[in-house]
């Protein structure tokens, strides 16, 4: 909205806005302002959220010194959302399809996950839509989203060829074009491409969620993700810095910078009430709407193999609850104290704070060595 006032209207006759056509600028302006939302916007959401008695419930079965939690206001992922929806809409060129799809995928997921907290307040337990529930919204969304790529990709707006760490010359294609002549092989050749799209952007949400179990391990390891992912996407859209580095590049996916920038500042803002001991949690609606908020860019940006490294704790947490399952199942026997692995570790004796802050430490150094991949090609 400002981008189109301040510099498609206002520019021509007051050239100091030429700055707004700068998507740095930009990005600088929509983290702030995410980020003073969320902080300025939290202390009255906060009173909300316990006016109208949403807290949270702690699963029984969870670590005792998690029990002292029950009450805490939750849902703040709605805060989270309002952050990082504002600044976007403000600050990046609405003509762009790629900012609507990535709007999209934050608020269907986040629509799915409120759906999941709202049916947890009303049953006052921890236990909201059943597991089968959620997975089929998540990948109904999913369907969605990929339905509109291919669009995009009919239009010539959308590659569906991946990036590969290492490999400057290697891009796989997601379709089997082959397929793509006949019509009754036309629905195979699609295959690869929303299975992919399964694994990227439904794991990405589950493994965010998953991760969502102490404070502010969820939300600091978001601005790190987060924070990497702008650099991806400023790159990623640059011709010059596409091109030296031999990246896939679809013009206009930089404005994804910006969506970005507002995803770090606002989950920073979030941060400051999130931190130990927590004034509210981001439930539900923040962690699903994060994580698939995560998977899509990646996938817009063409950088989903790197989104394992940038978000490497979250990928560990999502795997240490499927190991723990399919060895309970298969073996009747727990790999781990308890699962995800951070409730492991707070078994084992580590403070809570500790944990987190160890998991942070971890989480950045590994987005840091996906970031170095870029010029290893």
């Amino acid at each position: 909205m400002l981008y189109w006032l301040l510099y498609e209207q206002l520019f021509p006759q007051f050239t100091p806005f030429r700055i707004f056509g700068y998507v740095t600028f930009r990005t600088l302006v929509a983290s702030i302002t995410a980020l003073l939302l969320s902080i300025l916007l939290g202390p009255w959401f906060i009173r909300r959220l316990r006016a109208l008695q949403i807290g949270q419930h702690i699963r029984e079965e969870g670590p005792e010194s998690h029990q002292k939690k029950a009450g805490t206001p939750t849902m703040g992922g709605l805060l989270i959302l309002t952050s990082v929806i504002i600044p976007t809409l403000l600050f990046t060129n609405l003509r762009n399809p790629y900012v609507w799809v990535a709007l999209f995928g934050l608020v269907g997921y986040g629509i799915i996950g409120f759906l999941d907290d709202y049916a947890k307040v009303k049953k006052a337990r921890n236990l909201g839509l059943t597991a089968r529930q959620k997975l089929a919204l998540q990948v109904l969304m999913m369907l969605v989203l990929g339905v509109w790529l291919l669009i995009l990709h009919a239009k010539g707006l959308y590659d569906t060829a991946m990036n590969v760490p290492f490999l400057k010359n290697v891009r796989p294609s997601l379709l089997i074009t082959g397929l793509l002549g006949n019509p009754w092989t036309y629905p195979l050749a699609f295959i690869f491409f929303f299975g992919f799209l399964f694994f990227v952007i439904v794991g990405s949400s589950n493994a965010v969620n998953l991760t969502d179990g102490l404070d502010g391990l969820a939300a600091g390891l978001m601005i790190i993700a987060s924070g990497a992912m702008t650099v991806l996407s400023y790159v990623s859209g640059h011709a010059q810095f596409a091109h030296y580095l031999g990246l896939t590049r679809l013009a206009g996916t930089a404005e994804l910078t910006i969506f970005c920038a507002s995803l770090t500042g606002a989950s920073l803002g979030f941060l400051w009430y999130n931190g130990h001991p927590a004034e509210v949690f981001m439930g539900d609606v923040g962690s699903l709407a994060l994580g698939g908020s995560l998977g899509i860019v990646s996938v817009l940006i063409k950088q989903e193999i790197l989104l394992i490294f940038i978000g490497g704790i979250y990928v560990i947490e999502l795997l240490s609850v499927v190991i723990q399952v399919v060895s309970f199942k298969t073996r009747g026997k727990r790999v781990f104290l308890m699962a995800p692995i951070h409730h492991h570790f707070e078994k084992m004796g580590w403070d809570e704070t500790k944990v987190v802050v160890r998991f942070w430490i971890a989480g950045l150094v590994m987005a840091l060595l996906a970031l170095t991949t870029l010029k290893l090609r």
